[in-house]
């Protein structure tokens, strides 16, 4: 693992890190924020998985949860949405290939050799995670913002255990009956939809649900939305009589600007939590 940078933020550090990846078959960069409170001892952390088109640094610089995280004495993990490098397959298309890996592992050319994100978030990262830093790795939340709220909400159900909450802003709720999923869920994991429903936050919620609280924002001006479907999701959780809320922000849009204005919201949320006897 090398360091690309660390800078001083609310009184930890904000640092961005490199490795060579064996799920990936790349190098693979993640960013990292530690509490002042690491330097005491290990911390829970918050996983924020991060949309279509973002690296690891969109949310870090972009979404505010540092602060938030500083107050509540948890670290941030940004890690990036695909494998990335000049043999690592690519589409012309913004929403497939490198910066659109659905956190799913490929099973179809000529995405094999390098889409395997499941891989990467489920085992691989945590274990570099856990060894290298002052992370209390059984205390765990994950997060994520569209692309990424699909993989936050897939990864938490079907990780019992693994994680103590889940939030999501704007996610992708049921991929398998949208053309965010359809396309790339076809060019991923092949023909067969049978394979898709494991990735399908709509279709885990109504089939198993999650151990925890869940909480997921979205906004009634979101320009996304018949591509999110989010009303699949809250049938679902209503169905299941699922813990958790699901709430349409009046006026705010898929941008930052929402994420960044109900940060404090699921920071919080998750401190809860993380921080639960």
């Amino acid at each position: 693992m090398e360091t690309v940078s660390q800078n001083a933020c609310f009184g930890g550090t904000q640092g961005v890190y490199t490795h060579k990846s064996d799920a990936c078959g790349c190098d693979m960069t993640f960013g990292l924020f530690l509490p002042e409170d690491a330097q005491e001892g290990p911390v829970p952390v918050l996983w924020y998985l991060s949309g279509l088109t973002c690296t690891h640094e969109n949310a870090m610089v972009k979404a505010g949860a540092q602060g938030w995280a500083a107050e509540q004495g948890i670290a941030l993990v940004f890690p990036d949405t695909s494998p990335r490098g000049d043999d690592v397959a690519n589409d012309d298309a913004y929403d497939l290939g490198q910066g659109a890996g659905f956190y799913v592992n490929a099973t179809q050319e000529p995405w094999t050799p390098h889409f395997r994100m499941w891989d990467y978030l489920a085992d691989e990262l945590p274990a570099l995670l856990g060894r290298e830093f002052a992370l209390d790795m059984d205390r765990q939340a994950i997060t994520g913002h569209s692309m990424g709220g699909h993989g936050a909400l897939t990864l938490a159900m079907s990780l019992p255990g693994r994680f103590r909450s889940v939030s999501a802003f704007s996610p992708i709720c049921n991929p398998t009956g949208g053309d965010w999923g359809r396309k790339q869920f076809a060019a991923y994991l092949g023909g067969d939809e049978a394979t898709w429903a494991a990735h399908d936050a709509s279709l885990l919620m109504g089939e198993r649900g999650f151990d925890g609280p869940v909480l997921v924002d979205t906004g009634t001006s979101d320009q996304f939305l018949d591509l999110l479907r989010p009303e699949t999701l809250a049938q679902a959780m209503a169905a299941r009589r699922q813990e958790g809320t699901f709430r349409m922000q009046k006026g705010y849009d898929h941008s930052y600007f929402f994420i960044s204005t109900f940060m404090e919201d699921h920071v919080t949320f998750h401190a809860e939590a993380l921080y639960a006897e």
